[in-house]
C-alpha cells in the first residue's frame, strides 16, 4: 500500500463498518416490528425513512457513487451533513410523534415544518441522483401547486402557499414522504424482501441458473425455454425486469447465440421472459402491493387473481419461443452443463418451498401477508443456514469469514433493496401529494370523460396511450400509480369494476418496461447480445404480445380478475387460446407460398379477435376449435418436413 492510498483506506473502512452497523440496526428494528407490530406503521416511517436515506448515503460512498467528481474530503463532509440532518429529523419526529399527529395536527409549528422540509429536500436529492425523470416531474408539480394561477385553461387554480405544499409533502401523513406508500415499503413489501434477500444471499439464483443449463441439453427447444423458465423463477426473487435481464440474460443470451440463435432474437427472448417476472406471483412487483393498498384488500386477494394473467403471459412467451427455435433449428453446440451440488438442490427446494409456503400460509391459514412472509423467512432462513454450515463442515473449510459470508450478503441485500424502495416510494408520495392537493386527477379524469364520453372502448384506448406515454419515462410503479389515479375514478364511475381498472393499470405499468423507445430491459439484453437496440426491442414486443391480450381481455373477459374460481378459469382458457393463436399468427409459417401463408395468418388473427372481443362466451368458445385446427395443421406440417429432411439427405 502506498502512502498516498493509506489515508483513503481508513475512511473507506469506516464507511463499511458504519454501513453494516446501520443495516443491522435497520434489520433488527424491522424484524421486531414484523414480529410485534408495536408503534404502528406511521411511527415506524417517522423513524426509519431518515434511516433509509442514511443507508443510501453510506452505500453510495462505499461504491464511490456519491458525487464521484468531488474530492474525497468534500464527499465525506457532505455525507456527514446529510447523516446528521437525517438523524436529527428522525429523533425530532419520534420525540414529537404524538404532538405532531394529534395536538398540532393542522396547525404545525415552524420546527415541524423545518424538519419536514429538510427530509423532503433530502429525498428530492435522492430522486435527482437515482430517478431524474421523477425529480423533474416533482419539481414541475411543486411549481404548479404554488403558481397554478399562471396556467391557462381547465388546469388553472389560485395557487397554494409554500407552507401548504411543505405540510402536504411531509408532516401531513395522508400524503407525502411519511404516507401509506413508504409505510407499505417498510411493512408488507419489506417483509417479503426478507424472504427474497435470504434466497439471493444463499445462492438460490445461481442454483436456478445451473439447473437451467442442465435443462438446455435435453432438446433443441430446451435452451431458449430454459431462459423463459429461469426468468420466470428468478423474477419472483429479483422483482425487476431489468435486474432479471442482467441476472439470467448474462448466462442464457450467450448460450443461445452460441447455439445458432440470431443475436436480436436471443436478446428479444430474454427481454420478454424477464418482463414477466413482475406478473408472477407470489411476489408480483411493487405495483401489486400498491394495488392491494389502493383497493383496500389483502395482498393475497391480488395474488389469487394474478396467477391466471401470469399463466397466460408465460404460455404465450413459451409458445412464441418454441416457434422461433423451430424456425432457426438451433444446434446444441457450446452448451456447458454445470455440475449440480447437493447445496444447489437444497437452494432450489428452498425456492419451491418459499413459493408454496407463502401461498399456503396466506390461502389456507389466512395469515396476513406480513406475518406469512415473516414465518416463511424464519423457516427457510433456518434451513438454508443449517445447509450452509453443513456444506462448510463437509468441505473442511470452516472459518468465521466463510460462515458469515451469506449473512453479510443477506443484511446488505435487505438493507439496500428495502431502503432504495422506501425512498423511491417516498419520492412517488411527493408526486401523489402534489397531484391530490392540486386536483390534477379530477381534472385529467374530466378531460378523459370529455374525450371518450361514456364509450368504454374509446376510453380504454385513451387510457392506454396515456399509460404508454408515462411508461416511456417512468418505471412500472409510478406508471401504475399515476395511471390508476387518473383513469380509475372515471372508469369506475361508468360502471367498470375496480379490479378490472386496477389490473389494466397494472398491465400498463408492466408494459412500461418495454415501451419504445426507452426500454431498460431491452437496452440491457441488446448490449449483452451485441445486437441493435431497436430491433431487439420490437422483436421482444412480438414475443410478449400476450400482454396486449391481457390489457384487452381484462375488459372483454372481466371474470379473469373478478373472483377466483371456475369463471376465472374459463376466461383464462379463452384468452390462453387467443394468446396461442396470436403467437402462431405472428411467428408460424403455414405455407411455402407467401401469399397463402399471409392469408392463413390473417384468417387466424381474425379468429383470435372473435375469441377476445365477441360478447357471447359460446361463440368465443366455438371459435377456439378452428384455432386449434390451425395449430394442429402446423404441427403435422412441421413433422412431415422434419421426416422428409433425413429421407432427402439419404
Amino acid at each position: 500500500m502506498t502512502d498516498a492510498a493509506a489515508p483513503f483506506s481508513r475512511p473507506r473502512l469506516a464507511v463499511e463498518w458504519l454501513y453494516y452497523l446501520t443495516a443491522i440496526f435497520f434489520f433488527v428494528v424491522l424484524f421486531t416490528y414484523y414480529w410485534t407490530g408495536e408503534g404502528g406503521p406511521t411511527f415506524l416511517a417517522f423513524g426509519l425513512v431518515p434511516v433509509t436515506f442514511i443507508l443510501y448515503t453510506l452505500e453510495a460512498l462505499r461504491k464511490n457513487e456519491f458525487y464521484p467528481s468531488l474530492p474525497a474530503i468534500a464527499k465525506h463532509a457532505i455525507a456527514v451533513v446529510y447523516i446528521v440532518v437525517a438523524i436529527a429529523v428522525a429523533a425530532y419526529m419520534l420525540i414529537e410523534y404524538e404532538e405532531i399527529g394529534t395536538v398540532r395536527a393542522g396547525v404545525w409549528n415552524g420546527t415541524d415544518l423545518a424538519m419536514g422540509a429538510l427530509m423532503t429536500l433530502l429525498i428530492m436529492e435522492y430522486s435527482r441522483k437515482r430517478h431524474l425523470p421523477l425529480f423533474i416531474i416533482n419539481i414541475l408539480l411543486v411549481l404548479y401547486a404554488v403558481y397554478g394561477r399562471v396556467v391557462p385553461g381547465m388546469f388553472n387554480h389560485p395557487g397554494l402557499t409554500w407552507e401548504r405544499v411543505v405540510t402536504a409533502m411531509s408532516v401531513e401523513t395522508s400524503t407525502g414522504i411519511y404516507s401509506n406508500l413508504p409505510q407499505l415499503a417498510l411493512t408488507v413489501i419489506g417483509s417479503f424482501l426478507l424472504v427474497l434477500s435470504t434466497l439471493r444471499a444463499f445462492g438460490c439464483v445461481e442454483s436456478i441458473l445451473r439447473a437451467s443449463s442442465r435443462i438446455a441439453v435435453r432438446s433443441p427447444h430446451a435452451l431458449p425455454q430454459s431462459a423463459v423458465l429461469g426468468s420466470m423463477a428468478v423474477g419472483t426473487v429479483s422483482g425487476s425486469g431489468a435486474a432479471n435481464a442482467i441476472t439470467v440474460g448474462s448466462a442464457t443470451i450467450p448460450a443461445m447465440i452460441g447455439c445458432g440463435m440470431p443475436p436480436v432474437v436471443a436478446g428479444a427472448i430474454e427481454t420478454a421472459s424477464s418482463l414477466g417476472g413482475q406478473l408472477m406471483p407470489p411476489v408480483m412487483g411493487i405495483s401489486a402491493f400498491l394495488m392491494a393498498e389502493f383497493l383496500g384488500r389483502s395482498y393475497f386477494d391480488v395474488v389469487a387473481r394474478g396467477y391466471a394473467p401470469a399463466v397466460i403471459y408465460y404460455v404465450g412467451v413459451s409458445v412464441s419461443v418454441y416457434l422461433l427455435s423451430s424456425r432457426y433449428r438451433m444446434r446444441l453446440v457450446g452448451v456447458t452443463v454445470e455440475t449440480m451440488h447437493w447445496t444447489d438442490w437444497a437452494n432450489i427446494a428452498a425456492f419451491v418451498a418459499v413459493v408454496a409456503g407463502l401461498i399456503g400460509v396466506m390461502a389456507v391459514m389466512h395469515v396476513a401477508p406480513m406475518f406469512a412472509a415473516l414465518y416463511v423467512f424464519i423457516c427457510v432462513g433456518a434451513v438454508l443456514l443449517v445447509a450452509h454450515v453443513a456444506a462448510i463442515a463437509r468441505d473442511r473449510g470452516w472459518s468465521w469469514r466463510a460462515l458469515a459470508a451469506p449473512l453479510g450478503r443477506f443484511v446488505d441485500n435487505f438493507a439496500s433493496m428495502t431502503s432504495d424502495l422506501t425512498l423511491l416510494l417516498a419520492t412517488l408520495s411527493i408526486m401523489t401529494g402534489a397531484f391530490v392537493i392540486t386536483g390534477v386527477p379530477t381534472k385529467v379524469g374530466a378531460l378523459l370523460m370529455v374525450a371518450a364520453g361514456v364509450n368504454l372502448f374509446a376510453m380504454v384506448v385513451v387510457a392506454f396511450f396515456f399509460g404508454a406515454l408515462l411508461g416511456m419515462g417512468l418505471p412500472p410503479a409510478p406508471t401504475y400509480i399515476i395511471t390508476a389515479l387518473v383513469i380509475a375514478p372515471p372508469m369506475i364511475k361508468i360502471g367498470v369494476d375496480p379490479w378490472v381498472v386496477h389490473f389494466f393499470a397494472f398491465f400498463l405499468g408492466v408494459w412500461g418496461e418495454v415501451t419504445p423507445p426507452t426500454s431498460v430491459s431491452a437496452a440491457i439484453t441488446s448490449k449483452i447480445a451485441n445486437a441493435p437496440f431497436m430491433q431487439t426491442l420490437f422483436r421482444a414486443i412480438t414475443i410478449c404480445v400476450s400482454l396486449f391480450i391481457l390489457m384487452a381481455g381484462v375488459f372483454t373477459r372481466p371474470e379473469l380478475v373478478l373472483e377466483p374460481g371456475l369463471a376465472q378459469i374459463g376466461a383464462m382458457l379463452l384468452l390462453l387460446t387467443a394468446t396461442i393463436g396470436t403467437s402462431f399468427s405472428l411467428q408460424a409459417q403455414f405455407s411455402d407460398h407467401r401469399a397463402i401463408d399471409v392469408l392463413l395468418r390473417v384468417v387466424l388473427a381474425a379468429l383470435v379477435l372473435v375469441v377476445i372481443f365477441h360478447p357471447s362466451y359460446q361463440v368465443a368458445a366455438f371459435t377456439c376449435i378452428p384455432i386449434g385446427l390451425f395449430v394442429a395443421y402446423w404441427v403435422l406440417r412441421r413433422r412431415n418436413i422434419s421426416e422428409a429432411a433425413p429421407a432427402a439427405a439419404g
